[in-house]
Parts: structure tokens; C-alpha cells; sequence
């Protein structure tokens, strides 16, 4: 297991983007290109996937693998990133290394929410699978 720190490029506090709640925002410059943050990410089973239906934590999970056939749900702040069609960061999930980095698109100032396209493709515009 590689060792792994806390980012000291985030923070969390109250969302401007409407009904969202908390969100992650920049607590310096980030360059485009920089890794923001690094978060653990722990895989739900099959066996456990089957009842997320039923469950608030659904909308906090990544799928990923090929064919999105793997969930995980992410530690660190990295279910408190906030979704936008024109994201500032994005995100790459390390399965073997179970981490899941996010990585900005853009320049990013001090104090500015960091957000990525749920769909995980900036142009993919279609709605997503709940209301934002």
C-alpha cells in the first residue's frame, strides 16, 4: 500500500450551486494538470451493489471498469465534489491502487468549487440518472 496524505489544496463549506449543499473548492491556485486530491477508494461487492437502489448512497458512488461494471465509494472529500456540464476537474480511478484521483481541467483560483462532469466525459451532456 502506497502511503497516502490528506490534500492541502481543498477544503469543504457550503455549495452556491442550487440545492447541492456542501462542496470542495480551492484553497490555493491549482495549475491545470495537478493532481487535487488522491482518495481511497473502497469497492462494493456485487453481492452488496444489489440493494444501493434502495439506499441515499447511490448518488455518492463511481462506477468504473470497462464496461462501469465495478462501484466504489471514495473517501477523502471525493464524494463531496459537486457535478457541472462545464467542470473544472475530472477524475481517474486507479482500481488496482484503489485510489481515485482528481485532476484539473483548468486553472482553478483560490476559493473557487472544483466540480466534474458525473458522466465523466466533459462532453457528454445528457441528464444525468437524478435532478440537479
Amino acid at each position: 500500500m502506497t502511503k497516502l496524505s490528506a490534500s492541502s489544496k481543498v477544503y469543504v463549506d457550503s455549495s452556491k450551486i442550487t440545492g447541492a449543499g456542501r462542496g470542495v473548492f480551492a484553497k490555493c491556485d491549482i495549475s491545470k494538470d495537478d493532481v487535487i486530491e488522491s482518495c481511497p477508494i473502497i469497492e462494493i461487492s456485487k453481492h452488496d451493489a444489489s440493494t444501493l437502489n434502495e439506499s441515499s448512497l447511490v448518488t455518492y458512488i463511481f462506477y468504473f471498469g470497462k464496461a462501469k461494471e465495478r462501484l466504489a465509494v471514495t473517501l477523502g472529500f471525493g464524494s463531496l465534489y459537486n457535478h457541472s456540464y462545464k467542470p473544472n476537474a475530472t477524475f481517474n480511478i486507479k482500481g488496482k491502487e484503489q485510489l481515485i484521483d482528481f485532476v484539473a481541467l483548468t486553472n482553478i483560483k483560490k476559493d473557487t468549487e472544483i466540480t466534474f462532469n458525473y458522466k465523466h466525459d466533459s462532453a457528454n451532456i445528457s441528464p444525468l440518472w437524478f435532478e440537479v
